[in-house]
Formats: structure tokens, C-alpha cells, sequence
């Protein structure tokens, strides 16, 4: 298939970010570890653009969280100076971009899985469907707590700025809460939204 323009400028957006990202970046081993799944998911999708393409909704969302990873490579999750001013202007505690970055972590994976599952399962939409995609949702969620973890037992200190705690206990819960909380809204809010993509997909109307 001849490759779509919007897929193009979103491939360029990324790219631009990507390179932003990398410029004097506030850690160089965070920025890796951060932009790593970023890296290793667009070529993913470079592999596989020709063979199964996703729909143009799905790419966007993706671009967005590979953006968000990328922002938070720059900085640290717990540094992104927005963030650091909602923290200090609504006396919040802490920086709560992670918490976005663990949101989007189960927002978007979720209609990932989505569209995988309707396109190459037997699986219909319905409710065994929506109970299966939050599950796969909160098993990605829980692999990447495991790799933080051994990443802080192999490096120790090093790996401070990519646990990004910042002194809560209950961190790991808290993520993978959200993870679970993003996947339940994508659900309720795109669900809909992604149908008419997949539609459009399927009848191979979608303007390149």
C-alpha cells in the first residue's frame, strides 16, 4: 500500500521530538531507558506498515504517547517544568507528569489492543472483549514496573530519575492504577471513534 500522508507528517512530528529530546537531555541514561519503548515500538511499525497497517486514529494516539515518553526523557517525570508549576501553584506535592505518563500507558495501548484483537481474533465486541483489553493493559503496565525494578537492581542510584518514586511508597500501585483507569476511559470515550476508523480502514478509503 502506498504510504498515507498523514502517517507521514506524524512520522515526522515524532522524529522532530525525538531529536529534541536528546539535546542536552537532564540525564543521558534516563533519556535512553525513557525513549527506548518509543524507539523499539516505531520500529515496530515500520516492520509492519505494509503487512498490517492500523488506522490512521490508532498511529495518532501512538505518536502522542511516544511524544509523552519522549518529553519525560528530556526532563525526568518528575522535572517536567509544566508539571513543576501546577505542583507549586495548586501545592500538589510532587510533579505528577508520571502520573500522565502511566495514564496514557493504559489510554493507549488500550485501543492497540483493541484493533489487534478485532482484526485478527475471533473476538467481537463485547463484553468479554472489554474485560480482556484492561487486562492486557495491566499486565504491559505491570512488565514495565518489573523492568524499572531490575533496572534499579542492576544500576542502583542511576536508575533514581527512571523510578521517578519521588518518595512515594505507593508508586508502583498508583501507576498501574492509572494504567487501569486510562484503559477503562479509552474504552468508554474512543470506542465508538475507533469503529468508524477501522470501518474506513476496512473499505480502504482512508486519503493518503
Amino acid at each position: 500500500m502506498p504510504v498515507n500522508r498523514s502517517h507521514l507528517v506524524l512520522l515526522m512530528l515524532v522524529s522532530l521530538i525525538f531529536l529534541w529530546s536528546g539535546i542536552n537531555p537532564y540525564d543521558r541514561f534516563t533519556w535512553i531507558l525513557e525513549v527506548f519503548p518509543a524507539v523499539i515500538g516505531l520500529a515496530a511499525l515500520a516492520l509492519t506498515y505494509r503487512r498490517f497497517p492500523l488506522t490512521t486514529f490508532s498511529y495518532t494516539l501512538i505518536a502522542i504517547h511516544m511524544v509523552i515518553l519522549m518529553i519525560g526523557g528530556h526532563y525526568t517525570y518528575a522535572k517536567v517544568p509544566f508539571f513543576d508549576w501546577l505542583r507549586d501553584s495548586f501545592d500538589l506535592g510532587r510533579n505528577h507528569y508520571d502520573r500522565l505518563g502511566h495514564l496514557a500507558q493504559g489510554f493507549i495501548p488500550a485501543i492497540l489492543a483493541r484493533e489487534i484483537l478485532l482484526r485478527l481474533s475471533p473476538l467481537r465486541r463485547g463484553g468479554f472483549l472489554s474485560l480482556l483489553i484492561p487486562c492486557v493493559c495491566l499486565a504491559i503496565s505491570a512488565f514495565y514496573e518489573l523492568i524499572e525494578w531490575w533496572v534499579a537492581l542492576a544500576t542502583g542510584t542511576a536508575a533514581e530519575a527512571f523510578l521517578g518514586t519521588q518518595g512515594d511508597v505507593w508508586d508502583t500501585q498508583s501507576d498501574m492504577a492509572m494504567a487501569l483507569l486510562g484503559s477503562l476511559l479509552a474504552l468508554l470515550t474512543l470506542s465508538n471513534r475507533h469503529d468508524k476508523a477501522m470501518a474506513v480502514l476496512a473499505e480502504g478509503r482512508e486519503k493518503g
